[in-house]
């Protein structure tokens, strides 16, 4: 059978395979490192066409998480996990609730080493019944005195990134004009293209989920076929759906100056941050662009300032895309290899200072 994409290498402190007790659905739960604080990382909710690729969705997404505290000046390791469907499942209510408690089980099991929280398929209600089963979750509602939603965080920090590398590219921050390419319009997509709309930027969108487009129509934005949006010129191209989109041959097709978005893993292979270069793309690194809902998440749950002081240090990923950018000029390596090495001397340091400051 032929996977989404290779196993990556295997690097982790803990990994849990299991076949849900009550659910009956595959799931896997990956710590990735703890060396800076007990990890942090959503539970993914999709449909896998053989489980080795939910489970090495798992063991990247995890590793991604590492990368994402650390560069974000978290105390908090990497973690994740993920809940595969086979093709052509649907969960009914009593089943979905059952792969919630199932997952909240082996959450348990790590003992506070790895912390769970909403991500693609899963929902705040999710995450209420994974409390019933764990303390060790956050993003859970308001009402249930929880964090609520983090897209929106998630959001505003890929916004303050796009307007970094705009300021890269152009010399200007504004994006005003400026031609912006959006290819998923879920929870964060969706939120950043109304933003952008209304600050003048020109939109070409799309989705698998056909249904998003009537959010096309109502920003007045341009509508392409998914598989097709990497082929209109832009000044930015924001991946903000699945992980895996920019394969080399897309890469070689891409029609913009840069890339920016918030979808994990959206290179297909590694190498495909030299061959961005190589095209003269400026690329800005996804665990750095999309980590506002991680730092949200954690400030809240740790009590770190209000939640308007929280938003406010969302906003400075930006400061750190910028330093990213022009430390990659500097050295003249790519701006994945600067965010890699930003992380890794966090990692070595096994500090809970940011080596930003």
């Amino acid at each position: 059978m032929t996977h989404i994409l290779p196993l990556p290498d295997f690097t982790h402190e803990r990994v849990e395979v299991i076949t849900g007790r009550r659910s009956a659905l595959f799931m896997a739960v990956a710590l990735h490192s703890s060396v800076l604080g007990s990890a942090l990382g959503g539970a993914r909710l999709w449909t896998y066409s053989h489980w080795s690729d939910a489970l090495g969705d798992a063991l990247r997404l995890s590793a991604a998480m590492t990368l994402k505290n650390a560069t974000a000046g978290l105390d908090a390791g990497g973690g994740k996990a993920v809940i595969g469907l086979e093709p052509g499942t649907v969960l009914d209510a009593a089943r979905r609730r059952d792969a919630f408690l199932d997952l909240g089980d082996v959450v348990e099991s790590f003992g506070g080493r790895y912390r769970t929280a909403e991500d693609v398929g899963s929902t705040m209600d999710d995450m209420a019944v994974v409390g019933e089963r764990t303390a060790h979750v956050v993003g859970l509602p308001d009402a249930a005195g929880g964090s609520g939603e983090p897209a929106g965080p998630t959001s505003l920090g890929v916004y303050e990134s796009l307007r970094a590398v705009l300021e890269s590219t152009t010399g200007s921050a504004d994006v005003t004009g400026r031609r912006i390419t959006i290819s998923g319009l879920g929870q964060v997509g969706g939120r950043l293209a109304v933003r952008l709309s209304a600050e003048g930027a020109v939109l070409t969108v799309t989705d698998v989920n056909s249904a998003r487009r009537h959010l096309a129509t109502e920003l007045g934005a341009t509508w392409v076929e998914p598989g097709t949006e990497h082929l209109v010129p832009s000044d930015v191209f924001v991946p903000a759906g699945i992980g895996g989109l920019l394969t080399d041959a897309v890469i070689d097709a891409l029609e913009t100056a840069a890339v920016c978005g918030p979808a994990n893993n959206p290179l297909a292979s590694h190498s495909g941050a030299d061959r961005l270069a190589a095209r003269g793309i400026l690329y800005a690194p996804d665990f750095v662009v999309n980590a506002g809902g991680v730092i949200y998440l954690d400030h809240v749950a740790k009590e770190r300032g209000t939640r308007e002081e929280i938003m406010q240090r969302v906003t400075q990923i930006g400061d750190t895309v910028r330093t990213i950018l022009a430390d990659s000029v500097e050295r003249g390596i790519t701006p994945l290899a600067a965010a890699e090495e930003l992380a890794a001397a966090r990692l070595r340091a096994g500090t809970s200072e940011s080596v930003l400051s």
